[in-house]
């Protein structure tokens, strides 16, 4: 072992790459993805969705602004590790109130910086999403293929219990004539605030809440959150969302509750080869003809052929780079979602039109 390697990666493939460690020391887990971001990464280490999951930084530099309470999109590091180029604990930032290195120690997130991030992406965009390991105390590669064999697919896994609020807790204005039921699969405080911004009361509900205890809150309309893990495996939700299409009443899907929404309407998700996970994906709206750059981090995605195959739902906006669906509306029910991140934390502004949608369309339905 060099002295200069203090950590290793092993890809399910069988790649192997030795680097630098940083962080907690340990062993770490999960499918590897990676995030074309240029900026961002604590929102995108603290972002639910990305449970489970080990992410490859295609920015060069990680560590560089250090780290606040303020961009945490959670209480928590939801990532299983991180693997960059250039990782750094010193950092030039009036905000900052400590540097990544700390962090990661506090919250036990193994890392491995020093090696080529340019030819792992290459090898996930060729190969698919697949798992991988991390270890900065053991270096027995043998072992660690063990290890890996052990680690089960994202594809079938359930993980928005694993996030979720354990209580049920409210934002904003008690007063606010606009109720909104949160169902929680992963929320970001930036996606919250986004509403309670435009004046709406929230009640966020862990994600196994059952349409009666919705009720009782006297909502005046329902949003779906983000979240990880595989949308058809979450029967629960699919069947909580159907009960609140009965209701006809105005109904927000972001990311995993977009995905839900579709399974709700009878409409199939399936596991894309390598996902998008970045701030700079061009969608299209369509009903518009307009062009918007997003903030993305999913894994699945909906059927299209059986949504244009339905008379009774409209595709809204397709994705500019491989034309996956990006968001739908049920033509029968106040209720649209989009698969991308339009609070964008972080991320341009470009699609946060779509929360003036909403507010809009419970007012509507709210006065009339």
């Amino acid at each position: 072992m060099d002295n200069l390697n203090t950590a290793i990666l092993v890809l399910e493939n069988g790649r192997t790459y030795l680097g630098k460690g940083a962080g907690f020391k340990g062993t770490s887990f999960g499918e590897i993805c990676f995030n074309t971001g240029m900026t961002g990464y604590q929102e995108i280490f603290t972002d639910p969705s990305y449970f489970g999951q080990v992410i490859v930084t295609t920015n060069a530099h990680i560590g560089n602004y250090g780290v606040a309470e303020t961009d945490a999109e959670s209480k928590n590091v939801q990532i299983s590790g991180l693997i960059c180029k250039n990782f750094t604990s010193e950092y030039s930032r009036n905000m900052a109130t400590g540097d990544l290195d700390d962090y990661f120690v506090k919250n036990k997130i193994v890392c491995i910086h020093g090696i080529d991030t340019r030819e792992i992406v290459k090898d996930i965009r060729n190969e698919g999403a697949m798992n991988c390991i991390i270890s900065t105390e053991n270096f027995d590669v043998d072992s660690l293929k063990e290890q890996l064999k052990a680690v089960p697919s994202m594809d079938g896994l359930e993980l928005a219990s694993k996030v979720t609020t354990k209580e049920a807790y409210t934002l904003g204005d008690e007063n606010s004539g606009l109720r909104i039921a949160v169902l929680d699969f992963g929320t970001k405080r930036n996606i919250l605030k986004c509403f309670t911004d435009r004046g709406a009361f929230l009640k966020v509900f862990p994600a196994k809440t059952e349409i009666k205890e919705l009720l009782d809150f006297h909502p005046d309309g329902f949003f779906l959150s983000n979240g990880p893990g595989d949308p058809a495996a979450m029967d629960y939700a699919v069947k909580t969302v159907k009960d609140i299409l009965t209701l006809n009443m105005p109904v927000f899907g972001i990311c995993l509750g977009h995905q839900l929404l579709a399974l709700a309407a009878d409409i199939s998700t399936y596991k894309m080869h390598h996902g998008h996970r970045g701030i700079n994906h061009p969608v299209k709206n369509i009903i518009i003809n307009h062009c918007e750059i997003t903030s993305q981090n999913h894994g699945f995605g909906v059927n299209r052929e059986e949504i244009e195959a339905r008379e009774d739902i409209e595709i809204t906006h397709i994705n500019l780079n491989d034309e996956s669906i990006e968001g739908i509306r049920l033509k029968d029910k106040p209720a649209f979602s989009v698969q991308y991140h339009p609070e964008a934390a972080p991320g341009p502004h470009d699609s946060r039109y779509l929360f003036d949608q909403f507010i809009n369309l419970v007012k509507s339905k709210k006065n009339n």
